[in-house]
């Protein structure tokens, strides 16, 4: 295709505008284009007494599209993109045993998926529950009626994704990312999927489509055991040998683990089996919540609720030294969420449905912090973030109410929360609490900077109301198992770490790819 990029129309034009502003910068007719439509929009707000929408629009041309992107010589932003072509040559070595996956989150699903689709024996193993059975068991911890540390919002089908924002995001700039979002329209997601700059498919519908992915494994003839954990590996002459799943032992070549970045089990029964690791940086902090309407009035000024802008969404940093704080995983419209996967800890999360239509914005607020903070051996990142949530679980009280504090409070250096219009989502409540107290002071001195900051910046972010509940200690893996360039352990040939729980993607688009860089590394070396 044809990429016309940065066509910037009125504020409620509507895409038909951006269409044929582009097909006249190409001086094109309808009659030589087979299709044209917009691929990616975004909002142009830096003036909020004059917004615009900026869009790139794909054409698809009657002829030679590379041709006509040689000889242009206008001055329009025009990029000639080819189809992707995602061919994976088979290799020859005999497979004795089925490709088995550890963990069933974005880099195992589109493993398997790839594996499935290649004519491979694949056996998912996943800890938790499916989605039909999960679902229940993290609403019921919602309402009260205990965690269940098999199948929460961290294990399960879906990975911790699913209960998310479901944002279709990332910065890799892999080409293997247009095939993900392929792969995640055939099963249901919104058509937009394949034309936003910033798809998200949303917590209610990224269900279903986890759920169809399965049901395609299994039709073309995986096999896919719920409530079954990796609980040991065998290594023998620096070879995978076989795999232990819930305490019984199967043979085992080749093994794709993609466990999550909460799977701390199994972290340290891989460093006990001899797979070399290592601390890998992540970040701590709070979820920030605000209005939505006070962030799209911040955003948008005088335009704010215009029908034809999204719910104001934001990403802010500030560095200081060798440290950052900044918000991540932003969900507009949504809601914060319990999201422990351990007895006697409070962990917070971010979740948005499709439509976005909650009343408040919330983000995690979080502060880099790495092996020089917390300690070098591979696990010292897992000990830590424990650590901050067993403190988080005492100063809600015990029961899984979360400790939450107003900015105004909280940027004076006291513990309160002074109920404003933000009433705070968490769903099994909150107590008042000392950030202080509970944080590392240079974590709680760089949230106050950053809030500080974040306020001057954003209008209403840090309003005397904003809400700040914790901890957020999930951003990533505390730990990366090592590999090479073939994508295996030097430890152990056949193991194959990959995803966001061993260290190596940040989000479900780069742990999608991983795992399909994974899953194409096996292909090219086995027969089918």
């Amino acid at each position: 295709m044809l990429l016309v990029s940065n066509i910037v129309t009125p504020l409620g034009a509507g895409e038909e505008a951006a269409v044929e502003k582009a097909l006249s910068a190409l001086r094109l007719k309808r009659g030589g284009v087979r299709e044209c439509y917009v691929s990616k929009t975004s909002v142009d707000a830096r003036r909020r007494g004059e917004i615009h929408i900026v869009s790139t629009v794909a054409v698809r041309l009657k002829g030679d599209e590379a041709a006509f992107a040689a000889r242009y010589t206008g001055k329009a932003r025009l990029q000639y993109k080819p189809e992707p072509d995602f061919s994976v040559p088979h290799g020859e070595k005999p497979c004795r045993t089925p490709v088995y996956i550890a963990g069933f989150g974005p880099a195992g699903i589109f493993a398997a998926g790839l594996l499935a689709r290649e004519g491979y024996r694949v056996t998912v193993l996943e800890r938790g529950y499916p989605m039909e059975k999960r679902v229940g068991a993290v609403e019921g911890f919602w309402a009260g009626k205990g965690l269940d540390t098999r199948s929460n919002v961290q294990f399960g089908e879906g990975g911790a994704g699913t209960f998310s924002d479901g944002k279709l995001t990332t910065r890799i700039g892999d080409p293997l990312c247009q095939y993900v979002l392929e792969q995640f329209s055939r099963h249901g997601a919104p058509p937009e999927t394949l034309r936003r700059a910033k798809p998200h498919i949303g917590t209610d519908l990224l269900r279903g489509v986890v759920r169809s992915m399965r049901e395609e494994i299994l039709a073309r003839g995986g096999e896919v055991r719920f409530e079954s954990q990796l609980t040991g590996i065998r290594i023998e002459n620096g070879r995978l040998s076989a795999i232990r799943v819930n305490g019984a032992w199967e043979a085992a070549e080749r093994l794709i683990c993609a466990a999550g970045h909460s799977a701390r089990d199994t972290f340290r029964m891989l460093l006990e089996a001899g797979l070399p690791a290592e601390p890998k940086p992540f970040s701590v902090g709070v979820r920030v919540e605000q209005l939505q309407s006070v962030i799209d009035r911040g955003l948008y000024g005088e335009f704010a609720g215009h029908p034809a802008l999204p719910p104001g969404e934001y990403q802010l940093s500030l560095r200081e030294g060798g440290r950052a704080v900044y918000t991540f995983c932003m969900c507009p419209g949504g809601l914060v969420v319990p999201a422990a996967s351990e007895e006697g800890g409070v962990v917070t999360n971010g979740m948005s449905e499709y439509k976005r239509d909650r009343a408040n914005a919330n983000a995690a607020l979080a502060v880099s912090v790495g092996p020089e903070d917390f300690g070098g051996h591979p696990l010292d990142g897992m000990r830590f973030q424990r650590e901050l949530e067993r403190r988080a679980f005492l100063a809600g009280g015990g029961d899984y109410r979360a400790p939450a504090a107003t900015a105004d409070a909280f940027l004076e250096g006291k513990a309160g929360l002074h109920m404003g219009k933000v009433a705070p989502s968490y769903a099994l409540g909150v107590t008042a609490a000392d950030f202080d107290q509970l944080l590392p002071g240079f974590v709680s001195g760089m949230l106050r900077k950053g809030l500080a900051a974040f306020g001057k910046k954003l209008p209403g972010f840090a309003a005397p109301d904003t809400v700040l509940t914790g901890v957020e200690t999930r951003t990533s893996s505390p730990i990366r198992i090592l590999r090479d360039e073939s994508y295996q352990s030097p430890a152990a040939r056949g193991f194959y770490p990959c995803g966001e729980g061993a260290g190596y993607a940040g989000g479900i688009m780069s742990a999608a790819v991983d795992g399909l860089r994974a899953a194409a590394a096996i292909i090219a070396e086995y027969a089918e």
